[in-house]
C-alpha cells in the first residue's frame, strides 16, 4: 500500500509584518511603574537610611524630579 504525500507548505510571503498594540498595553505598565515610584518615594514613610551617601543622594534627586 503506497504511503500519502503531504502538500508542500505555501512558502512564506515576503514584505513587512503589521503588528499593532492596542493603547493599553503601554498604557498599563507605565502607569504601574509610576505607581510603585510613587511608593517609593513617598515622603510620609520615608525612614533614616544608613547605607551609602550616593544612593540616598540619588533618590533624593528623583523625588525631587518627580516632585516638581
Amino acid at each position: 500500500m503506497p504511503a500519502r504525500t503531504h502538500p508542500l507548505p505555501r512558502p512564506a510571503t515576503s514584505g513587512s509584518v503589521d503588528v499593532r498594540l492596542p493603547w493599553w498595553a503601554l498604557a498599563l505598565p507605565a502607569l504601574a511603574f509610576v505607581a510603585l515610584l510613587v511608593l517609593i518615594l513617598n515622603p510620609a514613610d520615608a525612614h533614616a537610611t544608613t547605607g551609602d551617601p550616593a544612593v540616598t543622594h540619588l533618590v533624593e534627586r528623583v523625588q525631587q524630579i518627580v516632585t516638581r
